[in-house]
């Protein structure tokens, strides 16, 4: 089957909803001290800022981490949704590796990675070690089987795919990879926008009370009777043994 827009479209359809769910779920459930906990004290006391500045601070940070967890596993979702409808592929279950399929002639397995700034030297090592599994595993069934080692950023570039070991295709190459169409990777900027107009105004409605009440409740733990900040108490809970 050959690629086209509505198999994204038909993805949004689906998964959009959840995604939604989970980014007011994370509101709804989200608690200072869990906060208080990513935070680097130190780091506010040095740049003297105030309670609400500290609060919105944090929170934009801790929601921005998660968020960004959320879209990959969407974009993730559907790069093997298409790649299902265009190649037959499959969700991978070997260790390490997300996806497989075939493609003339060769089996392609693919770790998928949001960006192409994903781990550090360690991370990349272990992604190496699992590809290298993969293939032993692959080839106790067929020896003579040519496998391709690919890790996948959804978005970014990487003007030097071939890393010897494995390619690492980037963005617009990592989309046509899987789906065999170069404007994949801007046909999704329309159904990933699907219903976030409808979402805004109430998710604002939301974000704007856990800011006033988060800047309540830090002032009422963390601050004198003239509002000024308890550092030292705000680094004991943050930092003490519990």
């Amino acid at each position: 089957m050959h690629y086209n827009p509505g198999m994204i479209q038909d993805y949004a359809v689906k998964h959009n909803d959840s995604l939604l769910k989970k980014q007011f779920d994370l509101l709804i459930c989200m608690k200072l001290s869990v906060l208080i906990d990513t935070m680097s004290p130190h780091l506010f006391l040095s740049k003297s800022k105030s309670a609400g500045e500290i609060i919105r601070e944090i929170i934009s940070a801790y929601i921005s981490s998660s968020e960004e967890t959320m879209f990959g596993d969407w974009l993730e979702g559907l790069a093997i949704y298409i790649n299902e409808k265009v190649y037959s592929g499959w969700k991978s279950g070997i260790k390490g590796v997300d996806l497989e399929f075939d493609n003339n002639g060769k089996r392609c397995i693919v770790s998928i990675k949001s960006g192409p700034n994903w781990g550090n030297s360690s991370q990349t090592a272990k992604m190496i070690s699992d590809f290298k599994s993969a293939q032993k595993t692959l080839r106790t069934s067929n020896s003579q089987m040519d496998i391709i080692c690919v890790n996948g950023c959804c978005y970014g570039k990487d003007n030097n795919p071939d890393k010897g070991i494995y390619y690492k295709y980037c963005g617009q190459r990592f989309w046509e990879f899987i789906g065999g169409d170069e404007n994949i990777y801007t046909d999704i900027i329309e159904p990933l926008g699907h219903k976030a107009k409808e979402k805004n105004e109430e998710y604002l409605e939301k974000y704007s009370q856990m800011i006033n009440r988060f800047t309540k409740e830090f002032i009422e733990l963390f601050c004198d009777n003239n509002g000024k900040i308890l550092w030292k108490e705000l680094v004991k809970y943050n930092s003490g043994k519990k």
